[in-house]
């Protein structure tokens, strides 16, 4: 998440902001969108939905590197870091509720916390990464460079909420600083404002009632789609479990675009809740609450500016970006199990990558191929 540093700068010197958005063409030009995939640095997935209609699906590449068999439709991928989307979701639904108080300092919720600033820090903060909390990555580092964070049991105090609150020299709100322990210590507020474990609330609150059938949390019995780097399986040095409420979930992207689905036609949450969580701060680089939410031109499609609320998830070889542009109410996801579509996927505001290319391909294209 290092672009996010040059982030508001790019966008606040083009002088970005919501307003009127490109007309969304009747018919997708789906060569245009095919020419903007690449099935060797970005081979897996995507779909492109608008309103409750699928418009263009397709799988990508193969699965494995130099291998033959393609990608399969409706296969189970870990969501990663979406899950920081879920769980933000779930917050504002406590939020909603009364429960919580985005702006209430967490020991309010956790008076147990050994948090540094505990009587600071807001969920608030938490969810916009400017808590202060340590990174995974500034612990111990085991096999394969992974973090010792993800490769022990829970109950270690070298894991889980008790390293997340270990000293911290960062003020909180003093800067930017992504990391998963802000979305494993939101967990454990939620779970205290609500009275249920994490994995009661994903049933209960998103599961069932959208009826996602494919959507858990690891651990799984059966594997998902496994990921590559540098032509290689990815390690298994590392536990998904641990990833917690910061991007332990998996399940189908039909199941995902179900949820960005419910989330935008507010079964999910009121309208006035998700667009505090949908509120971009430029100061952040538009980091809103579990989500980046923003708007910029694409390129060579006029200067109207095209709103975007942007989740990325990235875990040893799998990338997934889950798009939404609520204004045209539609849906792109994309998944690949190549590390290398973490580069390849780019930046929409720089208008470069797989993402803004077919963003443009969707948005800018008639129904004739140029």
């Amino acid at each position: 998440m290092s672009r996010l540093l040059g982030y508001a700068a790019a966008l606040t010197l083009g002088g970005v902001s919501a307003g009127a958005q490109p007309a969304v063409p009747q018919i997708l030009n789906t060569a245009a969108v095919t020419a903007a995939l690449n099935p060797e640095t970005a081979p897996g997935t995507i779909l492109i939905a608008r309103g409750d209609h699928m418009v263009f699906e397709s799988t990508v590449g193969t699965i494995a590197p130099g291998g033959n068999t393609p990608h399969q439709l409706g296969a189970v991928w870990r969501w990663a870091s979406v899950t920081k989307q879920v769980t933000a979701t779930i917050a504002m639904q406590e939020v909603t509720a009364g429960r919580l108080d985005l702006d209430a300092p967490i020991n309010r919720y956790l008076p147990d916390s050994k948090a540094p600033y505990a009587r600071r820090i807001t969920a608030r903060m938490l969810m916009q990464h400017v808590s202060g909390l340590p990174r995974t990555s500034e612990g111990p580092i085991g096999r394969d460079d992974w973090p010792t964070f993800y490769m022990v049991d829970l109950s270690s105090p070298e894991t889980g909420r008790t390293w997340c609150e270990g000293p911290t020299a960062r003020e909180p709100g003093s800067e930017f600083f992504y990391g998963d322990c802000d979305f494993i210590m939101m967990t454990a507020v939620i779970e205290a404002t609500s009275g249920k474990s994490y994995a009661t609330l994903i049933a209960e609150r998103i599961a069932q009632p959208l009826g996602l059938k494919s959507v858990g949390l690891f651990p799984r019995a059966e594997p998902t789609v496994a990921g590559y780097a540098g032509g290689k399986q990815e390690t298994s040095a590392f536990r998904l479990e641990n990833f917690g409420g910061a991007g332990a979930l998996y399940g189908t992207t039909y199941d995902l675009l179900a949820f960005d689905r419910a989330l935008m036609t507010g079964k999910l949450l009121p309208e006035a809740q998700r667009n505090v969580m949908w509120d971009g701060k430029p100061q952040y680089g538009y980091a809103a609450l579990g989500q980046w939410s923003f708007s910029v031109p694409l390129k060579d499609c006029g200067d109207t500016p095209v709103r975007i609320v942007e989740r990325r998830g990235f875990i040893g070889g799998v990338v997934m970006r889950n798009i939404i542009l609520p204004d045209l109410d539609m849906v792109i996801i994309m998944t690949s199990n190549r590390a290398e579509a973490e580069a390849a996927y780019g930046e929409i505001w720089q208008q470069a990558g797989i993402t803004h290319d077919v963003i443009r391909a969707a948005l800018c294209t008639t129904g004739t191929p140029r």
